[in-house]
């Protein structure tokens, strides 16, 4: 039994050294991207500062792949829903080569008929500094109110499934207040 409770105990610690990012609570700061089929395109902002302290859901991706782009679409499709609490959200693309991306995001954008949520890119994979990202995690949820965190969840590309879309939909309950 003690051997069971401290490879248990030995698991939680594991699981809590592994995930990085900013921890629930914690407040988000300002970075940059380009806007590239959002109300800006072609400019380069800080979407977390003109959403201020709006209930928001941001999603940091890699790669723009089918689920993540479903992923998107649901978001979208939850912001509109709410726009009556001013909900709003982004997409960021952490990518080392912003501009070669611009295209595919605009065909996403297009084919999904995203028009809530812009679709940005972000110069460099490992995204904003003081967001910490996780450099294993493919995708990562983050949503705040307030300018607080509070939902960060960091997934794999095969972790992106339709019931996982739903869930995290689901989460954004937590900053519709």
């Amino acid at each position: 039994m003690k051997i069971l409770s401290a490879v248990a105990a030995l698991l939680v610690v594991s699981s809590v050294a592994m995930a990085g990012g900013l921890e629930v609570g914690e407040g988000v700061g300002a970075f940059y991207v380009k806007d590239v089929t959002g109300p800006s395109a072609g400019e380069k902002l800080c979407y977390r500062c003109q959403y201020r302290n709006r209930p928001v859901v941001s999603i940091f991706a890699r790669e723009m792949n089918d689920n993540v782009a479903s992923l998107v679409k649901s978001v979208d499709a939850t912001v509109g829903e709410n726009e009556s609490k001013k909900m709003a959200a982004f997409v960021v693309l952490l990518t080392d080569q912003p501009e070669a991306q611009e295209s595919q995001l605009k065909d996403v954008a297009k084919s999904n008929s995203i028009s809530k949520t812009p679709l940005t890119v972000f110069d460099g994979p490992t995204g904003p500094p003081a967001y910490k990202i996780s450099k294993d995690a493919e995708i990562t949820v983050m949503m705040w109110v307030d300018g607080k965190l509070k939902v960060n969840e960091e997934l794999k590309a095969s972790d992106l499934s339709n019931d996982k879309i739903k869930a995290l939909v689901a989460k954004t309950e937590t900053i519709l207040n």
